[in-house]
């Protein structure tokens, strides 16, 4: 059988099983073509804490990392959450321990603490509110307290810190797909494209984003690419996202800014992995209910806002 034909039978075996199992396949962005092709819903972390909170459905299929697939747990407790690839994991998640939240709140009692989704479910638990790279000056603004501890990615809490009069305390945590963007990359593509238009992602260098054009999120990125009217956009995120563009706005040139932007986690889940997560039902995510309980409010407080 050639690659072709096994993709279309594990996407048929995926199809049955999926309403076989009454469940729901979420994929971020960032996932293989094949995985996003497959999904139900793809999207940015906000997008798909939304949606794992509004899906009826007995099963949610996570394609995506562990924090995710967490927070999809958190937010539905009465279903069955699988993550596929087990060991996808996200670095930037671990930069940052409970005990370390603890150890800001000592430190500084009068801060509030706003932990991005990419964080454990023990690190959401300690903190006050929730944020994604798409709300998350939004969420810093909602905020009473003048001082505000910004966990872990420094580059995001940076960037936020232009848009606001609060004391941003940054924790010293960075995506490394992100962080290792440079100016030299931005100066090579816009050589080789002088006329497209810059999009990048906050969690980029303050350097890489004083160049850019605009500052997106991944799916306020292929918003902004399907709706503005140039024509050519240099992608500064992890190049997963050129897929959805291609099939979004098919009209439109995308080039990444790096062609080695990719999150190996993120490319852990294939196909294969997918449909064995649904015929056996597992690997299945669970948080204990102490800690959900309280990462819950964090969560529910960034929706809320």
């Amino acid at each position: 059988m050639n690659e072709s034909n096994m993709t279309e039978t594990l996407q048929d075996r995926i199809l049955q099983l999926k309403e076989k199992r009454n469940a729901t396949i979420l994929a971020h962005n960032y996932q293989v073509p094949e995985v996003q092709d497959i999904a139900d819903i793809v999207g940015d972390s906000l997008e798909l804490a939304r949606a794992a909170r509004s899906v009826e459905c007995d099963v949610v299929v996570f394609c995506g990392v562990d924090f995710m697939a967490e927070t999809a747990c958190i937010l539905n407790p009465e279903k069955t959450v699988l993550l596929p690839a087990e060991d996808a994991c996200c670095p930037m998640a671990s930069m940052i321990t409970a005990d370390e939240v603890r150890m800001l709140r000592r430190r500084f009692p009068d801060a509030a603490v706003v932990s991005y989704v990419n964080t454990t479910a023990e690190v959401k638990a300690e903190s006050d509110i929730c944020c994604t790279s798409s709300n998350a000056i939004k969420i810093v603004g909602s905020l009473e307290q003048e001082q505000v501890i910004f966990l872990p990615d420094k580059n995001l809490a940076n960037y936020v810190a232009r848009f606001s009069s609060k004391e941003i305390l940054p924790w010293q945590g960075f995506c490394f797909v992100h962080d290792r963007i440079t100016t030299d990359d931005v100066m090579k593509v816009h050589s080789a494209h002088p006329d497209a238009k810059l999009l990048v992602h906050p969690e980029c260098r303050a350097e890489v984003i004083d160049l850019a054009d605009h500052i997106f999120s991944t799916s306020g990125m292929i918003k902004h690419v399907c709706s503005a009217p140039d024509k050519e956009f240099i992608i500064g995120t992890e190049i997963g996202i050129l897929h959805q563009l291609e099939r979004k706005c098919p009209d439109k040139k995308c080039y990444p800014l790096s062609s080695q932007a990719v999150c190996t986690n993120m490319k852990r889940t294939d196909l294969a992995r997918v449909c064995e997560s649904l015929e056996l039902l597992k690997p299945r995510i669970t948080v204990p209910e102490e800690i959900a309980n309280r990462a819950r409010k964090a969560i529910k407080r960034m929706l809320a806002v």
